[in-house]
């Protein structure tokens, strides 16, 4: 429970620096957002290997749906 806590906050901090970059790519955001969204997703159904593969996986899921 509280790695997940720890994941929540680092998450919410990283979309509040996002935030502050206006000046992204397509492709940089997709692959950070997908980053996020997979570390998330990983966390919530493992352990810290599982949150590793799912931010990986999502972030070249992410980079490739925006170059689309």
């Amino acid at each position: 429970m509280n790695t997940k806590f720890i994941a929540a906050v680092v998450t919410a901090a990283s979309l509040l620096g996002l935030g502050g970059c206006a000046n992204m790519d397509r492709s940089t955001v997709g692959t950070v957002g997908g980053a996020v969204v997979g570390g998330l997703v990983g966390s919530a159904v493992g352990g810290t290997g599982a949150t590793i593969l799912g931010a990986g996986a999502g972030a070249l899921i992410g980079n490739q749906a925006a170059k689309r």
